[in-house]
């Protein structure tokens, strides 16, 4: 998404713009040889002892109080980013830092500070927050990203969110996903009379807005790759509809008008498709719609049950589990339907099979027992890995950057389902924050 998309987005959020780094202030990075520009400073992917990255997140200097205060923003980022880990404070021996010079490196270096992050936020003669910062590798002693941006003070922790997005890119050679949202099911009341709304939040909690006001039963929201687009399941006093809201202007449509029940609606790559699950009597199809035309193409017809289908990042192929084995099990078959075979083959029950933004794996739920757990495999059914199980967990979501899984656990005495996440590898596992139960989360893509 491009920065005047994202200007527009903040300006129907109520905030202002980010503006265009200011060439008057010196935040340029320090020449690296081509061989050391091209290097990463942490390779994620597994292999050997891993060892997170140890960075020191110095207080930025200027305005110091509020949630929205960027250093506290960017720690609690890096604390659930498994890669990077952000050293207490409390062993600095100054926690703020010139930032216009380099720090002097030895006090980091004592306490095994590998890279170190200065900054400051003011405000302008014209009311708007201007937040600066540098990168500082200490072993070199060179910076090596900086940048300044100025916004409506509003706007405070997306540019934090921004600044641990660059961090992060600059040390692991990856993209970041802090500068993203969630959309999920937001549940109160008790489990026989449970009120479930859409809510949208940034990826740490913060800044939640309900999207729906709880009339109707909600259930899989799903992100458009391409636009603003949510599209959810809604249960009213007629049969499900699969519905299209714009979380920019708040209007929605339903889909189509299909006899029957539809299921697990999701967005082709371009944004241009929807892919959903149809019940026809004791069996389920699957089909597209065009959103532009709104023809329906049907992709299965067979007499199991065909549901929770998603696209290839390319959109070539269609992941789907089915129980036309006998038991669910995950599927691949062309994005036109034809070839379908089944990929996963451990013990259990395999559901919803989502594929990763990179196309490297496809994330699913597994039943063992009274087991389930969060898991991912490759496209071909190879290289399965469980990373997280428990009594219940289901419903995974790909970070944009894909090295992260979000999804929600059910456990019997908490009154209700959490949203987790979890890394790509199974290193880290963090809890996040709602105001209540919630389930069915759904990663954005990243916003800047």
């Amino acid at each position: 998404m491009s920065r005047r998309a994202v200007a527009k987005l903040l300006s129907g959020l109520g905030a202002a713009a980010l503006s265009a780094p200011l060439a008057s202030v010196p935040l340029s990075v320090a020449p690296l040889s081509a061989a050391r520009a091209q290097d990463r400073y942490l390779d994620v992917r597994p292999g050997g002892e891993f060892k997170p990255v140890s960075i020191a997140v110095t207080n930025f200097a200027g305005e110091n109080t509020g949630p929205n205060h960027p250093t506290g923003v960017i720690i609690n980022n890096f604390r659930h980013s498994v890669f990077l880990n952000p050293l207490d404070p409390k062993t600095f021996i100054s926690d703020t830092a010139p930032l216009d010079q380099a720090p002097q490196m030895d006090p980091w270096k004592a306490i095994n500070a590998q890279f170190v992050v200065t900054g400051r936020s003011t405000r302008t003669a014209d009311g708007r927050l201007q937040t600066e910062f540098r990168l500082w590798d200490v072993t070199s002693g060179q910076q090596i990203a900086g940048q300044q941006y100025v916004t409506d003070p509003s706007n405070g922790r997306r540019v934090a969110h921004i600044i641990s997005d660059t961090i992060f890119s600059r040390i692991t050679g990856e993209k970041g996903f802090f500068d993203t949202r969630v959309v999920f099911v937001d549940e109160t009341g008790s489990r026989d009379r449970r009120r479930k709304r859409l809510a949208i939040m940034d990826q740490d909690g913060a800044n939640v807005r309900y999207l729906t006001r709880g009339d109707d039963l909600v259930v899989t929201p799903r992100f458009s790759p391409s636009s603003q687009d949510i599209t959810y399941m809604s249960f009213g006093a007629a049969d499900p509809k699969v519905l299209l809201l714009n979380i920019e202007t708040g209007q929605r449509e339903v889909v189509g008008n299909f006899p029957g029940m539809t299921f697990s609606p999701r967005f082709s790559p371009d944004g241009q498709k929807i892919v959903m699950s149809l019940s026809q009597g004791a069996s389920s199809n699957l089909f597209t719609m065009d959103l532009r035309s709104r023809n329906t193409t049907r992709l299965s017809d067979s007499s199991s049950i065909d549901t929770s289908p998603s696209y290839s990042p390319d959109g070539a192929q269609i992941a789907f589990e089915s129980d036309r084995g006998g038991t669910q099990q995950i599927y691949i078959m062309s994005s036109s339907g034809s070839a379908p075979r089944r990929v996963s083959f451990g013990d259990g029950r395999y559901s919803t099979p989502v594929w990763s933004p990179r196309g490297d794996y496809i994330a699913f739920t597994r039943q063992k027992g009274s087991s389930f757990g969060i898991g991912v495999m490759k496209p071909d059914g190879s290289g399965e890995r469980i990373l997280t199980e428990g009594f219940h967990n289901e419903g995974p979501t790909w970070a944009p950057n894909g090295l992260f899984l979000m999804f929600f656990r059910d456990v019997p005495g908490q009154g209700g389902p959490r949203l987790f996440m979890v890394d790509l590898y199974g290193r880290g596992e963090f809890p996040v924050p709602t105001p209540s139960y919630a389930s069915d989360p759904a990663w954005s893509p990243l916003l800047n």
